[in-house]
């Protein structure tokens, strides 16, 4: 197994130290060619999409540095006292991406890809492989409580083949809220689709008790055709940075800048995300010449990462919004300890959200309100894992103090970091553990097979109105 892990270090290190833009621009590249794409077309392709996950990250870090200050000035007047800190994602990957396991566990991820393929499992090729780390987080986060690596890589396997089916059951509702053709291959295997599941069962309960909520509802495009620009993108932007301004009592001068950098963010989100899908352009014909030729026109899918779907409004207005929620339920909910603020911005929350709403933002408010307590209980478990292992190889943040206990308080994969400790702690052979570890390992199937059923039907409907038309 050493000789394995040693293997993948060796073959993938020197590509992973490049960043993720740069792995993408050599992986799309790479496959167009494979495909049968010309050097030019697939180094179009490459470069288009290293700009847009190179320009996606910046405006996000714009985002969410123009209102970390503003959240942290609501967060001292609740007098909000919370011992675990928030750090958002970044010191996380950078922990994970630390350990030798992790580029293991892509090499396990990419052979499971590659069976399903091959054995017809997956219509989805996953590209992103710098986003590995979620789910090697998770193997770590097993080992620490106690799995062996054995047990951890069967762990993730089990997750991992999950995701990958995801990606092709979640695939018609992308293309219905891109607007985009059939061809269009983009898809994603993201760790943060994993809580679709656990939206569609509070989505199904909406249907039963709130539908009525629904005919006050919005679609930003829609909105826009009857008012103007006052359900634009940049519009809801305006109003999102209003609403931040004065919930966190700050000067006229200081809400009109998050107002202009909200509406700005939200605009260039909508622009960028359709340079996703001229990005993979090239590769979606190779793809599609390459099927007709050997595979009798079967389609293959791209597994990219989530923000070639964060033009949509909807992603920013319901975070920004579960902003200020996410802190009242981090003051009062029991057995919370983290203080979110690095992540306050919930990324890892809202395009799950999306997905199964399909842009209903009332319900993504109401949804992502009601499971949040789920990313809060997650931070609270994953944090003595984070912190010790951030000391171990020197990534812990200089400015926290040494005291204090690290973690992300909207981690993607909540549920994945409960089943971590269970399946560590199982390990350990306590008879309880074990009890609760095969138990949360069949809900978790159980529960990804009925919402295979409940996307299968939304796909027949998608299938069956294209007919119609």
């Amino acid at each position: 197994m050493q000789t394995i892990i040693d293997v993948a270090n060796k073959v993938f290190q020197p590509i992973i130290d490049l960043g993720a833009a740069p792995i993408m621009l050599i992986i799309l590249t790479l496959l167009a060619l494979l495909f049968g794409v010309k050097f030019s077309r697939a180094l179009e392709g490459g470069i288009r999409l290293a700009i847009a996950l190179t320009a996606i990250g910046d405006i996000i870090n714009l985002l969410t540095t123009a209102y970390q200050k503003p959240l942290n000035d609501f967060v001292e007047s609740t007098g909000i006292h919370l011992s675990i800190t928030d750090v958002g994602w970044a010191p996380l990957g950078t922990i994970t991406w630390g350990s030798p396991y992790t580029l293991f566990f892509l090499l396990i991820m990419i052979l499971l890809n590659v069976l399903m393929l091959v054995l017809n499992k997956t219509n989805t090729l996953d590209v992103d492989i710098f986003d590995i780390w979620h789910i090697s987080f998770t193997a770590l986060m097993a080992m620490y409580f106690g799995a062996n690596l054995f047990v951890a890589t069967l762990l993730i396997l089990y997750i991992g083949a999950l995701k990958i089916v995801n990606s092709d059951l979640m695939k018609p509702t992308f293309n219905d809220l891109l607007d985009a053709p059939d061809e269009n291959p983009m898809t994603t295997t993201h760790l943060n689709y994993m809580m679709n599941p656990i939206i569609m069962v509070f989505d199904k309960i909406f249907d039963k008790i709130f539908p009525w909520l629904d005919k006050y509802d919005f679609d930003s495009a829609e909105l826009n055709k009857k008012i103007g620009f006052w359900g634009s993108h940049f519009a809801i932007g305006v109003y999102l940075g209003v609403f931040i301004g004065l919930l966190s009592q700050q000067d006229v001068k200081t809400i009109l800048t998050l107002a202009f950098t909200g509406g700005t963010c939200l605009e260039l989100f909508s622009l960028i995300g359709s340079w996703f899908i001229a990005a993979v352009e090239p590769l979606s014909q190779g793809i599609s010449d390459f099927a007709n030729k050997r595979f009798k026109g079967r389609t293959f899918n791209i597994g990219l990462d989530w923000p070639f779907i964060a033009g949509r409004a909807e992603v920013w207005a319901a975070a920004n919004v579960l902003a200020p929620i996410m802190l009242v339920e981090a003051l009062v909910l029991p057995g919370n300890h983290i203080m979110p603020l690095g992540s306050i911005i919930a990324m890892g929350v809202t395009p799950a959200l999306l997905v199964v709403t399909r842009g209903k933002i009332i319900r993504m408010i109401v949804i992502g309100a009601i499971e949040m307590p789920i990313f809060l209980w997650a931070g609270t478990l994953s944090a003595p894992f984070i912190t010790g292992v951030a000391k171990n190889v020197g990534a812990f943040p200089s400015g926290v103090g040494s005291g204090t206990q690290i973690a992300e308080a909207t981690k993607e994969g909540p549920i994945e970091q409960f089943l971590a400790y269970l399946v560590g702690k199982a390990s350990d052979g306590q008879i309880e553990f074990i009890i609760y570890a095969a138990l949360a390992l069949i809900a978790y199937g159980l529960i990804f097979w009925w919402y295979a059923k409940q996307m299968k039907k939304r796909n027949a409907e998608y299938a069956a109105a294209k007919e119609s038309n």
